[in-house]
């Protein structure tokens, strides 16, 4: 009960404010708009490129650790994309949408937050270490996946310069990738711009939070009822189930297993439904895997975080 009220409870409570800012007026959809635009394409792209810039790459970097998470996500990925296919009878692209919410967890603006909070910022070193290619990962299979479906019987030629193009349009991989330019070439950055850079970090999870709440509020539950709930069971319980055994298996320590575990248990990001909009394929599953997934977190991380200790 501690932890559900210590830990994750401020987190949602943030959520909640955003969400009731705008059922309420109080705050414009344009201003929502906005403040997600504000956090996606700058201030979380700063604070992932202070975060992997000054990362220690050789002592946090380690294969077991990617293993566990990863193998859990393409897992995911993959029974999402099936059971959408087989189960329920989506086209191949919607079963590819579908699939991307069983595989992009949303490791920043509820992961990092709720580790934070449990175990405080010194233990989020490995976090950092998922999150700096969870979004390249994420988006290299998702879109080669799409891209397939979409060219079945064509020519697929083409396909490694469409996946990298999208990949490296993306602000949050850019911002991964100067992160890693910075801490592998020793680049020397000033001391002025840093505190810019770290001033616009800060900011990042404060607003990027109460700015997911308007977004969930958009997102209303409507239909394919058993398809949503089938992707937040594969999201919720099945990806970090996985890497709880892996991380276990491959001897992980603690602060590892933790943050494995705790990240893989979040809910579908907003950036699933980024995804389906982006190809018109099953947006009302994901937008409605997000929000259920969101509310269900509460409890289900609160599960994890107990086994965890």
């Amino acid at each position: 009960m501690q932890a559900l009220i210590q830990v994750i409870l401020p987190v949602f409570l943030l959520i909640g404010f955003g969400y009731l800012a705008l059922w309420r007026k109080w705050f414009s959809d344009a201003g929502i708009e906005g403040l997600m635009k504000f956090t996606q394409n700058f201030a979380i792209p700063c604070l992932l490129f202070t975060a992997i810039a000054r990362l220690d790459l050789d002592q946090n970097f380690d294969p077991r650790l990617l293993l566990s998470f990863y193998s859990g996500a393409t897992a995911g990925f993959f029974v999402a994309l099936a059971g959408a296919r087989w189960i329920f009878g989506r086209s191949w692209e919607d079963s590819v949408a579908i699939g991307f919410c069983g595989l992009f967890s949303n490791s920043l603006l509820l992961g990092l937050p709720i580790s934070e909070r449990a175990y405080g910022p010194d233990a989020l070193a490995a976090n950092y270490a998922i999150i700096a290619i969870h979004s390249p990962f994420c988006y290299a299979l998702g879109i080669t996946a799409m891209e397939i479906a979409r060219n079945r019987g064509g020519n697929l030629r083409s396909l490694a310069p469409r996946v990298l193009r999208s990949m490296f349009s993306n602000a949050l991989v850019i911002g991964i990738t100067l992160g890693f330019i910075v801490n592998l070439g020793g680049v020397p950055v000033p001391a002025a711009l840093w505190d810019a850079v770290a001033l616009i970090a800060r900011s990042a999870l404060p607003a990027a939070l109460f700015g997911l709440g308007g977004v969930l509020y958009r997102y209303r539950p409507e239909g394919d009822l058993r398809a949503i709930l089938f992707v937040v069971a594969v999201s919720l319980v099945l990806h970090p189930a996985i890497a709880w055994f892996m991380g276990r298996g491959l001897g992980l320590s603690l602060d590892q297993l933790r943050a494995a575990v705790v990240t893989a248990a979040m809910a579908p990001g907003v950036n699933a439904y980024v995804f389906a909009n982006m190809y018109g394929a099953a947006r009302r599953v994901a937008a409605s895997a997000v929000l259920i997934g969101t509310v269900l977190t509460i409890l289900t991380a609160w599960a994890w975080l107990a086994l965890l200790g």
